[in-house]
C-alpha cells in the first residue's frame, strides 16, 4: 500500500433530532406535522464492530480487552436498542400523520426524541469510559482513539488539540490503528475531518515507524518526518475509497 493510502486509512478511522414541533394549541392552527428525521434517525446507530481476537502467541492488546469489557459492551448495546426504538417511533409517527392522526403522530414523535436522548447519553458514557481506559498507559502527547465512533473521535481529538496547545506543546500523536469500515460514514466523516484541520490549521504526517499513528503538527508546519496530506487531498482520496465508521 502506498504512503498516501496509509495516511488516508489512518484518517478515515477517525469517525464509523430535530426538536419536536409544538403541538397545535387551538383547532384553528394547522395539524401537527412530525419532524423529518435526520439521516441517523432513519436507522439505528452503528454498533462498534467486535475486535479481532488477541494474537495467540505474545502480547495481549489491552484495547481489545477494554472493548470486550462487559460494562462498555452493555452501554453500546443499550444505546443501539434506544436507537432502534427511536427509529421505530419516528416511522410510526410519520405513518400516523399520513393517516390523519396528528395527536398520535405528536405522541410518537415525542417518544422518539426521548429514546434519542437516552441513546446519546449511553453512547457518551461508553465513549468516556473507553477513552479513559485506553489512555491510561498513553505517553505524554499521545491520544488513543480506539473504540470510538467517528463523531466521538473527532470530538476527543478537538479537545486534545486545544489542551496540547494550552500546554505549549508542538505536536500530538493520534493512535488510530487499523480501523474498520461500514456504510454511510462518508457524509459525516468528510466535513468533520476537513473542518477540524481547517479550524486548527493542522498539518498531519504519517509516523514513518508506525502507520497506525498520525503525528499532528500543532504549529501548522511539517517537520519532514513523513508524507503530508492536506484537507483537500484527504477529501479527494476519501471519495475514491471506502467509508469509515469506527476506530477499533
Amino acid at each position: 500500500m502506498s504512503i498516501l493510502g496509509q495516511i488516508f486509512n489512518a484518517f478515515v478511522r477517525l469517525l464509523c433530532g430535530d426538536q419536536p414541533q409544538q403541538q397545535p394549541a387551538t383547532e384553528q392552527q394547522p395539524p401537527y406535522k412530525p419532524p423529518s428525521p435526520r439521516p441517523q434517525q432513519g436507522r439505528p446507530p452503528e454498533k462498534p464492530h467486535a475486535p479481532s481476537p488477541p494474537r495467540p502467541h505474545g502480547h495481549v492488546n489491552q484495547n481489545q480487552i477494554n472493548q470486550q469489557n462487559e460494562h462498555y459492551v452493555s452501554l453500546r448495546d443499550r444505546a443501539r436498542e434506544e436507537g432502534a426504538q427511536m427509529a421505530k417511533c419516528f416511522e410510526e409517527s410519520k405513518a400516523a400523520y399520513s393517516s390523519g392522526d396528528g395527536a398520535r403522530a405528536k405522541e410518537l414523535s415525542n417518544e422518539g426524541h426521548r429514546h434519542e436522548a437516552e441513546m446519546h447519553r449511553l453512547n457518551a458514557q461508553a465513549s468516556e469510559w473507553i477513552f479513559i481506559e485506553n489512555n491510561k498507559d498513553s505517553q505524554p502527547g499521545e491520544v488513543d482513539l480506539h473504540g470510538l465512533f467517528v463523531k466521538e473521535a473527532i470530538s476527543y481529538t478537538d479537545r486534545a488539540i486545544q489542551d496540547a496547545r494550552g500546554r505549549g506543546e508542538s505536536e500530538i500523536r493520534l493512535i488510530v490503528g487499523k480501523g474498520l469500515h461500514s456504510p454511510n460514514g462518508m457524509a459525516k466523516l468528510e466535513p468533520a475531518i476537513k473542518d477540524l484541520m481547517q479550524k486548527h490549521g493542522l498539518v498531519a504526517e504519517l509516523d514513518p515507524q508506525n502507520s497506525g499513528v498520525l503525528i499532528v503538527d500543532l504549529d501548522g508546519q511539517s517537520k519532514g518526518r513523513g508524507p503530508v496530506l492536506g484537507p483537500e487531498e484527504i477529501m479527494g482520496k476519501l471519495k475514491s475509497d471506502r467509508e469509515g465508521c469506527v476506530i477499533m
